[in-house]
């Protein structure tokens, strides 16, 4: 689906490390300000233990995950949305991405420069949220003026844009994000859309702690006060060792899985990381197997079956008759496609049936 999650954070926090671990993509990072001026882009696996079960089952040749966009934005500070430091490439590159992980540094290290001098989570996550609602709210004003006055006019998608402008205007000037202004209608929702505002994205904030930190991550005051925060706001906190992380990536599999054993850790930081972006926007599997290949694909929650089968191909949603279904659990409890047939588990969908997270899938159509 080509949707993308933007790495943010104040320089120095860990941003392009994490996001060297999730891609070795090797983007620079060095110990100093705006090392990184261009957005590095990498796309990675979304780890699905259903699609080896599905490959033995089906004898599947290849399996193919589905995945998901990182995208490493430069380093913000005080005055971005005035255009400090990188600040106007910064608010360009972050209006492009569908949510944003905030990278927060919850770690004391003298060898490792703070923007600030000091490490202050809560701060650093203050100084982003408010050149972010700045630049929100510049843009909502430049809304307001016009609306308003074809609102008074008589035009009735002007009045549904300026009763939502006005809530929005009054959120942002009292330091809320726009994602904690309800909607109430179809019509609002796609006022907003059109806005693109930055703090209507979905969030979650990522807890960078020291290494020996790592076990046991919430019993550290800084990222506890991070999720106090993020409870606050309907955000989730994910806490990594960016340093651990980059070592991990270094490693095969093998080696990795005992290096996370030792630590106490059942996944890498970066597989939560990676999940939660997933869940972060709103996103579900549907899964396809046969001898080629065992794929999983990517839906919005909510998707009708005729739209999940255009993800794979546009002439099978065009040409949709209907889509047998089983459940991913009720087929493994069956043991094969047959079984599960036999036992009155696969069913025939029509175009009205919305997608479940894990649906075994085969489409009919004509065209």
């Amino acid at each position: 689906m080509g949707l993308s999650v933007g790495i943010v954070g104040l320089p120095n926090v860990g941003k392009s490390t994490l996001f060297n671990a999730i891609t070795r993509a090797g983007a620079e990072a060095a110990n100093y300000p705006f090392c990184t001026i261009e957005p590095n882009v990498g796309v990675v696996d979304v780890p699905d233990a259903r699609l080896p079960v599905l490959a033995g089952m089906f004898n599947s040749a290849r399996i193919v995950p589905t995945s998901i966009k990182f995208i490493d934005i430069a380093g913000i500070v005080k005055g971005a949305s005035k255009g400090e430091g990188l600040g106007n490439k910064f608010l360009h590159h972050i209006r492009e991405v569908d949510a944003i992980a905030h990278v927060v540094r919850c770690f004391e290290d003298p060898n490792v420069t703070h923007v600030s001098g000091r490490v202050d989570p809560i701060s650093d996550i203050e100084v982003i949220n408010l050149e972010l609602i700045l630049a929100d709210l510049e843009t909502v004003e430049r809304r307001y003026e016009k609306a308003g006055k074809a609102a008074k006019a008589g035009v009735k998608e002007a009045q549904v844009e300026y009763g939502l402008l006005t809530r929005l205007k009054e959120a942002l000037e009292a330091g809320l994000p726009a994602r904690s202004v309800a909607l109430e209608s179809d019509e609002e929702a796609k006022v907003l859309r059109d806005l693109h505002l930055i703090t209507a994205k979905p969030v979650m904030y990522i807890a960078n702690v020291a290494e020996e930190h790592v076990a046991d991550p919430f019993a550290v005051p800084y990222v506890a006060r991070v999720k106090e925060l993020a409870d606050r706001e309907n955000s989730e906190v994910v806490p990594i060792s960016a340093k651990i992380e980059s070592e991990l990536a270094e490693m095969p599999n093998e080696e990795r899985d005992v290096f996370l054993a030792d630590l106490g850790l059942t996944e890498s930081g970066l597989d939560r990381v990676i999940k939660h972006g997933y869940h972060l926007l709103n996103l579900i599997s549907f899964l396809t197997a046969g001898e080629t290949e065992a794929r999983a694909w990517t839906i919005r929650r909510g998707t009708k079956a005729p739209q999940a089968a255009g993800e794979i191909h546009s002439d099978m949603e065009r040409g949709f008759i209907r889509a047998e279904v089983v459940s991913y659990d009720d087929l493994v409890a069956a043991g094969s496609m047959a079984a599960a047939r036999e036992a009155g588990k696969v069913r025939l969908e029509g175009k009205e049936y919305v997608m479940q997270d894990g649906d075994v899938v085969t489409f009919r159509f004509n065209v």
